[in-house]
């Protein structure tokens, strides 16, 4: 986590996101570039070098040893990343730092940025106000005004079904669209995610909107440290609120509805199934991004992160097929490939050496997991607290079962905290 900043920096800090935002929203040429929508446009010649030169380069990157696999022959997204979810090594990339939309995947920004804020059993009662402004055909979860919501509820249609609706409202309890787009953007920067520029907390496109495969895995690396979000992406499938009626007795009764998650590599689908070790993270399609996502997977002890951003070929859940080809790849690959770079740590981090714990969310206790709240994750976070252990999120023959690992004695600068604790699929 980064370190604390003084009351008056934290104050130049919102200040100069909210004038780097309004700078790069105006028309003219201060405006970032619009990014070309062609799946066959050629990524800028120079880009960001954050995580090492090699990183920069356009085209793929990889450095591999005598052993080491090749790299799937038929990707065909714009840009993508693998890499070691703990040391943050990455094994290989392509167009790592092109800037493009990133359809739903900032919303792994938007959660890292406001779940810490509200305790889960918070309550909200939804005003009209709170859904204005959404874009035509967004994405919904089907949260309905006057009806109430627990930050918990809220943050289920984030992650499962990609709500809009669950982002704006949460956004409203945090001050406000506006606001809570600063916000991210100043974490972003804390995050050294420099190639990400935010307009809209739900990733829906929007003029000057960007980030990168880079910068998407680092959201997630530092989500990741977070026991609540690793519940939420990992939770296969939940029962929503519905609205409240009236029974025969005329009594009010709440009705509930099922939802899933959208990502297909943790709740499978006809062409593609469960990705042993998976879960998480999130997802996104619109427009001008195409299909983009991340995921995090465990096996062996190896925990890696893949981000793909915009398949070209657009084949049913192609964007999942490449991710599970690079995830393949990558633990193969470990240790039979010279890093082309590194996830860097976040600002105040960098020269502290190896951490002894993340620290967690400071929502409220994980509580009414599984059956209780009618949730279903296939991880949940263990809460003994312990530090520089590897995250375990394996999948094996349809059911999670718990993986003992014991703490990992390399230095880690960045280290995932505590066990993911394995329950059977739903």
């Amino acid at each position: 986590m980064p370190a604390p900043k003084s009351p008056a920096g934290r104050s130049l800090l919102v200040a100069s996101a909210a004038l780097l935002s309004l700078s790069l929203t105006a028309p003219a040429a201060l405006a970032a570039p619009t990014p070309s929508t062609s799946p066959s446009a050629t990524p800028p010649a120079r880009m960001s070098s954050v995580g090492g030169a090699r990183l920069g380069q356009p085209g793929t990157q990889v450095d591999p040893a005598a052993g080491a696999p090749v790299l799937p022959k038929d990707l065909t997204a714009r840009s993508w990343i693998v890499s070691d979810a703990e040391s943050g090594e990455v094994l290989a990339a392509h167009n790592a730092h092109w800037r493009l939309p990133p359809a739903s995947t900032l919303k792994m920004l938007f959660a890292d940025t406001v779940l810490p804020r509200f305790p889960k059993s918070t309550p909200h009662k939804v005003a009209a106000t709170d859904l204005a402004g959404m874009g035509a055909g967004s994405s919904l979860v089907g949260i309905k005004e006057g009806q109430t919501y627990t930050v918990h509820d809220l943050w289920l249609g984030v992650f499962l079904r990609s709500g809009n609706d669950a982002v704006h409202v949460l956004s409203a309890m945090n001050g406000g669209v506006g606001r809570t787009v600063v916000d991210m953007q100043a974490h972003a920067d804390d995050l050294q995610a420099l190639d990400t520029h935010v307009v809209s907390p739900d990733g829906y496109d929007a003029p000057g909107q960007v980030s990168s495969a880079y910068d998407l895995s680092l959201f997630a690396r530092s989500g990741l440290q977070k026991k609540d979000f690793r519940e939420y992406c990992s939770t296969v499938r939940a029962a929503f609120p519905g609205e409240t009626t009236k029974n025969a007795k005329g009594k009010s009764v709440r009705e509930s509805f099922e939802i899933q998650n959208t990502n297909r590599l943790l709740s499978g689908d006809t062409d593609v199934p469960v990705y042993q070790g998976i879960a998480g993270v999130k997802n996104g399609n619109t427009t001008n991004a195409g299909a983009t996502f991340t995921g995090v997977a465990e096996r062996g002890g190896k925990v890696l992160l893949v981000t793909v951003m915009n398949p070209e070929k657009k084949e049913h859940n192609e964007v999942y097929k490449e991710t599970a080809q690079l995830f393949d790849w990558g633990f193969q690959a470990a240790g039979k490939v010279t890093p082309v770079g590194e996830l860097v740590p976040p600002k105040g981090t960098a020269d502290t050496g190896a951490r002894t714990g993340a620290s967690p969310s400071s929502s409220a206790p994980a509580t009414g997991s599984g059956k209780d709240s009618g949730s279903s994750p296939v991880a949940a976070a263990s809460a003994d607290g312990s530090g520089g252990v590897g995250i375990a999120l394996g999948i094996a023959g349809g059911a999670v079962v718990l993986l003992v690992g014991a703490a990992y004695l390399v230095n880690r600068r960045w280290p995932l905290p505590d066990l993911v604790r394995r329950r059977p699929r739903p």
